[in-house]
């Protein structure tokens, strides 16, 4: 079992110049855990300069590591989304491109959390992602996060909602309940 390191000892290893790598924090233990992530947040909100580290983290060749950087970069959007603004056009390129469902429901977590200071291109661009991801994965997490967010911002966006009732309605029928019954409640939504 590994033993983590307590807050004051991360204080202290900070006063001492001492810093350990976001990725070694994230890296090992069981796949299912979000391990250290707590962790690299609270050392993230205290010291915003290693922000570009956290976010460099996403290139990690172990899935792992990135689903925990995901989690981690989503919980410091949510915090400080301000952060983030400079990062918009890599959550829409880099990020937005990976394959992994992990990365796909927290790249769309924050751009939800920054909807309000995203330009017209930018909305646009985010809901093309969006709407991307939900004709195209597999996921049960994507597709309820991606469903959530996209009627959200329907509501403002009759082309959208007028787009995304069939593909509820595709989804409705999905073997999975978590999926089906979500869609029928966003369809009733979008329709009410």
């Amino acid at each position: 079992m590994t033993r983590r390191t307590t807050p004051g000892e991360v204080g202290r290893c900070h006063a001492a110049g001492m810093t350990e790598p976001f990725v070694d924090m994230l890296r090992g233990g069981h796949p299912n855990s979000l391990g250290r992530t707590g962790e690299v947040v609270e050392l993230v909100l205290a010291e915003p300069a290693r922000l570009p580290e956290l976010f460099a983290g996403i290139d990690d060749p172990d899935p792992v590591v990135r689903l925990r950087v995901g989690d981690a970069l989503e919980k410091v959007c949510r915090e400080q989304p301000d952060w983030f603004v400079p990062d918009v056009e890599r959550l829409l390129g880099d990020l937005g491109q990976i394959e992994q469902p992990s990365v796909q429901w927290h790249v769309a977590q924050m751009l939800q959390h920054l909807r309000g200071g995203l330009s017209d291109d930018q909305v646009q661009r985010s809901t093309e992602l969006l709407q991307r991801n939900l004709t195209t994965s597999s996921d049960w997490i994507v597709l309820n996060v991606t469903m959530d967010i996209l009627v959200g911002w329907a509501e403002g966006d009759a082309d959208l909602a007028t787009w995304l009732v069939p593909e509820l309605e595709r989804l409705q029928h999905d073997p999975r309940p978590s999926v089906a019954k979500r869609a029928v409640r966003r369809r009733d939504e979008l329709r009410g």
